[in-house]
């Protein structure tokens, strides 16, 4: 019923993937790239150089993406638009990174849904909040979005806000925990359910 009523089965396509760590390098390597640079290899050398503390592989990522992008498609090839989870990604990625199509998407959308104009702003300004080490503008951000599509997200953050600043303000992470509880899901999979607890305890032990 609800594929009837969305006009079609869910799509489940993977957004592009995306590095942080290239981002202050996105200018240089696509001024380089427009030189005639397409050698990942030499292009990793050179931003190496600037700064950059990422892998060869993730800018062998980029070129292939960048490779794609340039690719021409075939004369009645029909554009798709993006799906439902795809439209939220949209919503929160910097418009400067977006294709000229995607753009144009984006931009009959808001003419239907300008509330959308709102939310991806303020979905920008979030991310922009937990990526960085300065918590002064979370409250005003509440504020902002508690009359907006993200209004039940700002709620849920005013009511554990001592959390959320201390995620923005301390270097420590819950990712070793997480970790953890990773691999532990994983060898009790391998088990396939057929043995109780002493055996998983014994088992994570064990790996440890």
């Amino acid at each position: 019923e609800r594929w009837l009523a969305a006009g079609g089965e869910p799509e489940h396509r993977r957004p592009p993937a995306r590095s942080v760590l290239m981002d202050p390098f996105q200018e240089y390597l696509e001024g380089r790239w427009q030189e005639g640079q397409r050698n990942g290899l030499h292009l990793w050398s050179e931003i190496k150089r600037r700064g950059f503390a990422g892998s060869k592989a993730t800018v062998y990522r980029w070129t292939a993406a960048r490779q794609q992008c340039s690719s021409t498609a075939p004369p009645n090839a029909r554009w798709r638009p993006p799906s439902r989870r795809n439209c939220a990604w949209l919503l929160s990625e910097d418009p400067t990174l977006l294709d000229e199509q995607t753009e144009q998407f984006l931009g009959n959308l808001y003419d239907c849904a300008p509330e959308l104009l709102k939310a991806g702003d303020l979905a920008r300004r979030f991310a922009a909040l937990i990526r960085g080490d300065d918590d002064a503008g979370l409250e005003q951000w509440i504020d902002d979005a508690t009359d907006s599509e993200l209004a039940s997200l700002a709620a849920g953050i005013g009511r554990d806000i001592a959390a959320v600043r201390a995620a923005i303000t301390q270097p420590w992470s819950t990712s070793p925990v997480e970790g953890q509880i990773n691999r532990l899901k994983t060898i009790k999979r391998q088990m396939y359910g057929r043995s109780g607890y002493p055996l998983l305890r014994n088992r994570l032990l064990a790996a440890a």
